[in-house]
This record gives structure tokens, sequence and C-alpha cells, in this order.
């Protein structure tokens, strides 16, 4: 069952990333130029997204089980550090020179995208190169 919802989750996250034009990287990146042609749409959408996000997870964090019994698991941290601004820069300078965010990327992947292809498979190899770094971190 949970992976059926997973599933049907997913899809409608998908969707809803298209039709909001967050698989679009021209409509991206037009929303990321402010000095030239601004398209503040997106920005009709993350303002609609963070209060619909704010109320569940306010809700979520009251809860001990998720609607299907799984555990929920929220961040305990709420500390901003170097890594986190570290991170959140470079996630805005690949969105900004691609156009796509990890979850658009996805979508795309799943409709062939060759820019897609590309973003993900660098992704990954962020995502692992961080991996390594951490456990060498730790280990000193």
């Amino acid at each position: 069952m949970t992976i059926f919802v997973s599933l049907i989750t997913g899809l409608i996250f998908g969707l809803g990333l298209i039709v909001a034009g967050m698989t679009d990287p021209a409509k991206v990146l037009a929303f990321l130029d402010l000095a030239g042609s601004w398209d503040p749409s997106l920005a009709l959408v993350m303002g609609g997204a963070i209060p619909v996000s704010a109320v569940a997870f306010l809700l979520a964090g009251k809860r001990g089980t998720s609607f299907l019994g799984q555990a929920v698991q929220l961040p305990e941290t709420r500390r901003i550090d170097r890594r986190l601004v570290v991170g959140s820069m470079l996630f805005g300078i690949g969105w900004g020179l691609a156009g796509i965010c990890p979850g658009p990327a996805l979508t795309l992947l799943g409709f062939g995208t060759w820019k897609a292809v590309i973003f993900v498979a660098a992704m990954l190899v962020g995502m692992f190169l961080f991996e390594m770094l951490e456990r060498r971190l730790r280990r000193k």
C-alpha cells in the first residue's frame, strides 16, 4: 500500500510541477532573470506552496506516525550553519545554470529529456562526492 500511495503522490507532484511550469528551464531562467525579462509567475507558485507546506509540517510535527503508519521523521535541528549556506549556494548556482532543480529534473527524466539525464547524472555524482567527503571528514 505504501508503494502505491508513494507512486500516486509522486505522479500528482510531477503533474503539479508540469502545470506550474517548473519543468520548463526557459521559464525558470526567466524567473531568475531579475535584471532582464523577469517572469514572476513562479514566485506565485512558490508563494502558494509555502503556506501549504507550513501547515503540513505543523500537522506532521504533532503526529508520531503518518496516515499509513510510518514513523514521521522531521529534521531536529533548525541551526543555520556554514554547511547549509554553502549547500544552498551550490543548489542555487546549479538551478541558475541549468534552469532545473531536482524535483523537476526527475519529472523531465520521465520524458527522456537529454538535459535532465545530464542534470540527474551530475546530481548523483555530486551526491556521491559529498558522501565520500563526509565519510572522510568523520574519520578525522
